[in-house]
């Protein structure tokens, strides 16, 4: 009879060991866990561990961008929560990244629109949300961004990043901004009509002004990625220390190629653009501003700061806009 017993112990025993064996091992990262990881954890080299080896080996040895990187999200961390943000980041869920200003009571998020895993590849496509006292931030205009990752020696690794800027025409900002501009009966106006000529400059206008708020979407996304990347300098009030892209050198303080050369010359679809409020260094507050060139480009002035809240003064002016903006619906 013992020997029974000794048997069936050994085997519940073995069964112990190899269950407590299986539960000590930690389940493998997501593709979501890497991105996240890659952008907002303090380790030093997680940015470039999610890296893959071709883009590792073109770094010149010693390079410390990742670190900078790193320690520059570190710090806008630590200044949201010195104006009382709040950041947080999800693993799992529609929501990816949340920033919140209780005292502004606004809210900037990134969502997941789309997670997409097929055997070593994972196509992460994101979008953005603003929103002030309760309203959502939009204007007919949609930012996104899409990451493609892929497995490489057991580390999910970003491949690929595309950005996406669309205008929707059944947005309701956008259909107000096009409405406003026609009288009953343009519909029925034949071509040459005066009033067809009317709608044609309320649709460009609509287009203009839709161009514009995704421009200062861009620069906000470009500041952030400025003051994380050149932390010493914090964010930047000039244009051009954001372009440089095409000129065939490296990154510099001074040519960040974050933005494109239209965007970095001040002038883009008919809107000038300005930044200002960078008043110390490092650099914790920006301002930047989207003024049409004339009545005819748009009818309305876009600004925005480190908020990354949008507003927006109906009488086209950037100091209007600055001063007492108000926040789009």
């Amino acid at each position: 009879m013992k020997k029974p017993i000794i048997l069936i112990l050994n085997l519940c025993l073995v069964a112990l060991f190899t269950g407590l064996s299986a539960a000590a091992q930690p389940e493998p990262q997501t593709a979501r866990q890497a991105l996240l990881e890659m952008f907002f954890s303090k380790t030093p080299g997680t940015f470039e561990k999610h890296l893959p080896q071709a883009a590792r080996a073109a770094l010149p040895k010693g390079t410390t961008s990742g670190t900078s990187l790193l320690g520059g999200f570190s710090m806008i961390t630590g200044q949201m929560a010195a104006r009382g943000q709040q950041l947080q980041t999800f693993e799992a869920g529609p929501t990816l990244v949340l920033i919140e200003d209780p005292q502004a009571r606004s809210k900037f998020e990134i969502t997941v629109e789309r997670d997409d895993l097929r055997a070593d590849e994972d196509q992460i496509d994101l979008s953005f949300h603003g929103s002030k006292n309760g309203e959502t931030q939009t204007a007919g205009a949609k930012f996104g961004l899409t990451f493609i990752m892929k497995q490489e020696t057991g580390i999910w690794r970003l491949n690929e990043v595309s950005v996406t800027v669309g205008v929707s025409l059944t947005d309701p900002e956008f259909l107000k901004a096009l409405t406003t501009k026609l009288s009953p009966g343009i519909s029925e106006a034949a071509p040459g009509h005066p009033a067809t000529a009317i709608g044609a400059n309320a649709m460009m206008i609509a287009a203009n002004e839709s161009a514009a708020v995704a421009a200062v979407r861009t620069f906000n996304t470009a500041e952030i990625s400025y003051n994380a990347t050149f932390p010493a300098h914090g964010f930047t009030c000039t244009l051009s220390d954001l372009g440089g892209m095409g000129s065939g050198s490296g990154i510099t303080e001074h040519q960040a190629m974050l933005i494109d050369p239209r965007l970095a010359s001040g002038k883009k679809n008919g809107y000038v653009f300005s930044l200002s409020g960078c008043n110390e260094t490092p650099s914790v507050k920006y301002s930047i501003a989207a003024e049409p060139a004339s009545p005819s480009v748009g009818t309305r002035a876009f600004c925005s700061d480190e908020s990354a809240v949008i507003r927006f003064s109906a009488d086209g002016k950037a100091n209007s806009c600055l001063n007492a903006g108000m926040p789009l619906q």
